[in-house]
Order: structure tokens, then sequence, then C-alpha cells
């Protein structure tokens, strides 16, 4: 039986030291096959130094950052105290027209060029924290980075539309996962349009309650996939920089004990699923 692909995505790589450890572990175990980087952490010299692997076989991508953290230069318009707003809050901005179209595009070329300077080449793939990347404003910014500075190196976008259906039928987070899934969709309809690469299926979208078992959502997660599906997950080994950066970080530990294991191997030989980068 021919196995079928999945891309699996570490996001938040420059989070922590510790999120940075147990993604570059799971890299070289052949768990991971992608994963998405925050330029605008303190970590992200150091940990692009040791990411830095010409025969490293994942895809390496800038995970956009427009939210919680501290941008890279001066937003007075949607960080006027020199802090990123929450989700919640860039969310109304956006659909309300109060983003400055300029403000925005002057923080991802910083992001971009600071990836580039740091990691020495241009990523792989984009896509945002909080999927972002696809928001009012924000995705016609992506598209334009794209066209200017990507499509030459043959980079991808990520793509949270995937059919409210599927969504439904996993019954994982369905509430937030369809929210994610209609916020994309006009994004995803104007860059495919421009036939800007990307996946077809998304996943990954977690509620992080405490009853909720990884592993048990992970096998709903890489279940028949639709080439190319993107698989979403956020691993770590927990560190005190991550405890004061993030709410869920025993979950992250427990996707990091997951994937290491041989239960993970077993899942995927089960299924007939085996990770692969996009396009491979």
């Amino acid at each position: 039986m021919k196995k079928r692909g999945v891309v699996l995505c570490a996001d938040d790589y420059g989070l922590s030291p510790g999120v940075g450890r147990a993604i570059r572990d799971l890299i070289a175990l052949g768990r991971l096959s992608a994963t998405s980087c925050m330029t605008t952490t303190p970590h992200w010299p150091r940990e692009a130094a040791l990411l830095r692997d010409p025969g490293r076989s994942a895809d390496i991508g800038l995970h956009l950052t427009l939210t919680d953290q501290l941008p890279l230069g001066r937003l007075p318009g949607i960080a006027p105290e020199g802090r990123l707003p929450s989700l919640g809050r860039l969310i109304r901005l956006a659909y309300a027209g109060r983003v400055d179209r300029a403000e925005i595009a002057d923080e991802c070329e910083r992001q971009l060029d600071f990836f580039e300077l740091r990691y020495g080449g241009p990523p792989a793939f984009i896509d945002g924290h909080h999927h972002v990347h696809q928001l009012p404003v924000v995705g016609d910014v992506v598209i334009g980075l794209y066209e200017r500075r990507l499509r030459h190196h043959g980079a991808y976008l990520r793509y949270t539309d995937e059919p409210l259906a599927a969504v439904w039928r996993r019954g994982l987070a369905v509430g937030r996962a369809t929210a994610i899934s209609v916020i994309a969709r006009n994004f995803a309809r104007r860059a495919r349009a421009a036939h800007i690469p990307g996946n077809r299926s998304f996943r990954g979208v977690r509620t992080f309650t405490p009853g909720e078992r990884f592993s048990e959502a992970f096998a709903r997660f890489i279940a028949a996939p639709e080439e190319p599906t993107i698989v979403m997950c956020h691993p770590a080994i927990p560190d005190d920089a991550l405890a004061a950066a993030d709410r869920v970080a025993g979950a992250r530990g427990e996707e990091y004990s997951f994937l290491a294991s041989e239960d993970c191997t077993r899942l995927l030989d089960g299924l007939g699923v085996r990770i692969t980068r996009f396009g491979g």
C-alpha cells in the first residue's frame, strides 16, 4: 500500500530554547518535516544558528508574528505601548479597517529581513502566529511580499481554509477550527488565484484543555490526508522561558513526548501515513 504524505509542521520555533531543542530533535528523528520561526523573540539569533544545517530534511519557514510579542520596529497604530496586540484586538482592528497597511508592511518586511539575516537564506514558506497572515490588510501585505521576494525561490504559503464538513467530522476544537477556516477563505481564494502554491488541507487545531489527549487528536489529524496536507503541532521541552511566555507549556511537552515515541511510529504505519516535506 502506498503511504499518503503529510507535512508535519511545528510552529513557534524561537519562542524559547526548549521549543527549539524539541523541534530540532524531532526533525533529526524524521518526525517533523517543517517548522515556522518567530523572529521577534530574543532567542531567535541563537536558535537560528542552531537550526542552520544544509542537510536538514525539513522546510524552514517564517512565522509572521503580529500578536502578543514585541515587534521589531515601532508600530504606533497597533502597538502604541510597544507590545503587539492580543489576537482578539488585532482581529477587531483588521475587520474594522483600522490597520495601517504601511505599518504592517514595514514590520513584515523587518521580520523577513531578520529571518534571512540570521538563518542565512529565504524561508521555504510563510505562515502566521495565530494565523494572522490571512487577516484583512495583513493578507494583502503577505501576497505582495511573496510576489516581490519569495516567488522566485519556490516558497509556499500555509492556507487554513479546511472544508467545514471535514472540521465537523473530526470533532476537535470545532468552534476554533471553524473560525480559523472561515477567516482564511478570502485570503486563500485570492492567493490561489495568483497561483501561489500551498496546502489543500489544514489540520492540527486543538483546545489545549486538560482532558484532550494529543495522541488521540493526532490520530484524527493524520487520518486520510488529502495531499498536500499540513498538520500543525506545537512540541516543546518545557523550560522557564516557555512558562513565562505561554500558558500551554505542559501540553507542548506532551506533544514532544508522543511525537518522539515509538507509539507515534506505529500510529503512522498503521494509518499508512508518511511525514514528508511540501512537494515531496
